[in-house]
């Protein structure tokens, strides 16, 4: 097959243009899946052949197994035949936009402490002593692009006992991998959009919330939201194409007034959940009263789309998962509903940790991202689902035809 030759700054990139491929864990899922509808509904397509869906979103990439927010990483998720890529979009202290989880994450997502850029972190490495954990952060609005592009990216991980830069360079969990590492490269946001057009893919860039309070020499949160539109309309890239993401509602607000093509598509990212029992006035995903503003506020102002995590749209009655009060009025709203995120928690033991908290009592192994991803799917009705490793909601979307 032809190739495509895509240039980075940093080096050229070879875009295979191979057929897409689910590996074997959707198989290894569905295997231990309990008999019933579902396993002989997902086990009649085992010979279908893969096709991109939008319903299946790359979670920056695919880093269950390779280093996030990479060109490898999203090369994976797209030949898991994710429809939509996410590049998490912060700024470098030259102002130019990359790909990166968070503003403050260059400690636990490249080797900037065992580099000499270790010197720009905000909190230099302190090493673990007794009961005290190593700690640092270090941020990419320190350091310019070009020193940005000097950093190796790696598994975003920290060893928290670690005495030494080098030893806190590891922490990776058990089930993720460092099997991909060599060579993996990171990229500006324009750089992935040139990749994500490159392999098919359309485009979901998060607004990630500054480590400071705005403006940033000048630089203002406004100023912020529009370079990110700007960069699509440089790249020729339709608006329909695009699904812009934040968790503060007032980046959404403003994509609805300034740039309402754009601002149509606009993801709002649900994070008013408490963080702790301490919290108050937040979202109860069982109180309808709680979601202030309202399910019904939030299409008056001219939103469209609404992302919280999984657990917030589930709930259980009589043991079975059903949709959560939340995801109902979301629904009755005409909100269209995107969840995150699949995969991000290895084996589903224990009731599967965070993502699962509302349904712990019906997670018994790994075949319940698939049980899931059904209740997700048919009956609350969300339209797309980020995943940590796509092939697995891929295969899901195309058997059921989504």
């Amino acid at each position: 097959m032809p190739a495509l030759i895509l240039s980075l700054a940093a080096s050229p990139v070879l875009a295979l243009e191979v057929g897409l491929t689910y590996g074997p864990r959707p198989a290894y899922l569905i295997d231990k899946l309990p008999e019933g509808a579902l396993k002989e509904k997902l086990r009649s397509c085992a010979a279908q052949t893969p096709q991109r869906t939008n319903f299946s979103i790359g979670h920056r990439g695919a880093p269950l197994l390779f280093p996030e927010h990479t060109v490898e990483s999203n090369m994976a998720a797209a030949q898991m035949g994710a429809g939509l890529l996410e590049c998490d979009v912060t700024f470098t202290k030259d102002l130019e936009l990359v790909c990166r989880h968070a503003q403050n994450d260059l400690h636990t997502t490249t080797n900037i402490l065992t580099t000499d850029l270790a010197e720009t972190c905000i909190t230099p490495f302190t090493p673990a002593t007794g009961s005290t954990e190593a700690k640092a952060e270090c941020r990419t609005s320190e350091i310019t692009l070009e020193e940005f592009r000097s950093l190796t990216p790696k598994m975003d991980s920290r060893d928290k006992s670690a005495t030494t830069p080098e030893a806190y360079q590891g922490g990776t969990a058990p089930w993720r991998s460092t099997l991909y590492l060599d060579g993996a490269r990171s990229m500006t946001h324009a750089e992935s959009i040139s990749l994500f057009r490159s392999l098919g893919a359309k485009f979901t860039p998060e607004l990630k919330a500054p480590a400071f309070k705005m403006p940033f020499n000048g630089f203002t949160q406004e100023d912020y939201a529009q370079k990110l539109v700007v960069e699509y309309k440089v790249a020729g890239v339709p608006a329909s194409d695009v699904w812009l993401q934040s968790f503060d509602l007032s980046d959404i607000l403003y994509w609805i007034e300034h740039e309402p093509a754009f601002g149509a598509q606009a993801v709002y990212l649900d994070d008013r959940y408490s963080k702790s029992d301490a919290d108050e006035g937040k979202v109860d995903p069982a109180i309808p009263a709680t979601f202030k503003p309202s399910m019904q506020e939030l299409a008056d102002m001219g939103v469209n789309y609404i992302a919280p995590p999984i657990w917030m749209l589930l709930t259980l009655e009589d043991g079975k998962m059903v949709p959560s009060p939340y995801a109902i009025e979301a629904k009755k709203a005409g909100l269209k509903i995107i969840t995150w995120s699949m995969e991000r928690s290895g084996p589903l033991t224990n009731g599967g940790g965070w993502y699962y908290k509302s349904v712990k009592p019906a997670i018994s192994n790994a075949s319940a991202y698939y049980q899931v991803l059904d209740v997700l799917a048919q009956d609350v009705g969300v339209v797309g689902v980020f995943s940590d490793w796509p092939a697995t909601v891929t295969y899901y979307a195309n058997c059921m035809g989504l």
